[in-house]
């Protein structure tokens, strides 16, 4: 098979596209033909190596997290899926990852694909769909009424928990930049608010959760706009340090843990419409490397980028 590698730490340019040996399937495993990936954050923290000290993680390595295919063998045991199932699944960064024509996964690591979805969309829901299901529900326990701001709106993470929100019944508010204003406000956000026009601890006030996506000052600054008792949820932040305001502030960590139950959440979900994947771009799978210098260098700011991993030359 073909996929994508890294052989040694570095920037964008050590990721190669090389060939491996085809993957086969164990007991309770199932062989995938990956159709897309979707490309997070952390698939570039993995390959500079910010990873390494964590998870002692070596290369080589292929990167990827998460994707979505079709079923083309099964091991012994597996009962809930068949050659030729359209599925979507996780993959843990301590593992050979997702960039590639095959992957092999733990029945429990997969779930059927959204009907109405194609490969790419399903791809660009999973992973930021568990991340965003796991702040706003597990996390946050946003319930109806309740008034959440959630930052970095229009990102792939941020735009889903915009629309949970909303599933939810809660009054939403979100941060993003001034062009991306009428696409928050088309995922339900009742506010949206251009950080690079206007300072969001002056616009709202009393909120019941912040959803924090960015840390630093932003995580800081959050603390003023919440209610007495309101809980500010983290992921994925920047550093950020806790001020001693004597503030009746609740702080929480999202922590992302794939889990079955998650992952069948969000694509029923999915399935049934009330959560819809953000794209920000679509590559071939060959051109893994540009993808990774968009995400560096900050100009992905709508959705999730994917790759397409059935093209595989120009």
């Amino acid at each position: 098979m073909k996929a994508i590698r890294f052989d040694r730490f570095g920037g964008p340019e050590v990721l190669r596209l090389v060939d491996m040996p085809d993957p086969v399937p164990g007991p309770g495993e199932l062989l995938v033909e990956v159709h897309a990936v979707s490309v997070v954050a952390g698939d570039c923290k993995l390959r500079n190596g910010d990873m390494a000290g964590v998870l002692a993680l070596r290369p080589p390595r292929v990167p990827g997290r998460d994707g979505a295919g079709i079923v083309r063998a099964a091991g012994d045991g597996v009962a809930a899926f068949e050659a030729g199932d359209r599925v979507c699944f996780t993959c843990q960064y301590g593992e050979q990852g997702t960039y590639a024509e095959l992957a092999v996964r733990p029945e429990s690591d997969v779930a059927r694909m959204p009907r109405r979805l194609n490969f790419i969309e399903a791809a660009a829901v999973t992973h930021a769909g568990i991340c965003a299901y796991i702040a706003i529900v597990d996390t946050a326990a946003v319930e109806a009424g309740d008034k959440v701001l959630v930052h970095a709106a229009a990102g792939a993470i941020g735009g889903i928990a915009v629309q949970l929100c909303g599933m939810l019944g809660a009054e939403v508010a979100g941060t993003c930049k001034a062009r991306n204003l009428d696409h928050v406000k088309s995922l339900g956000a009742h506010r949206a608010i251009a950080y690079d026009r206007e300072d969001f601890s002056r616009a709202v006030s009393g909120q019941d959760v912040v959803i924090d996506m960015i840390g630093g000052d932003v995580h800081t600054r959050s603390r003023e706009v919440l209610r007495p008792g309101g809980r500010l949820v983290w992921l994925i932040a920047e550093p950020f340090g806790e001020p001693h305001d004597g503030r009746d502030i609740e702080v929480r960590q999202a922590i992302v843990k794939d889990s079955p139950e998650t992952l069948a959440a969000v694509m029923g979900l999915a399935d049934e419409g009330r959560i819809r994947p953000l794209i920000s771009d679509v590559l071939p799978l060959y051109r893994a490397a540009e993808a990774h210098r968009i995400m560096e260098a900050g100009e992905n700011t709508r959705g999730r980028l994917v790759l397409d991993t059935r093209r595989l030359a120009p």
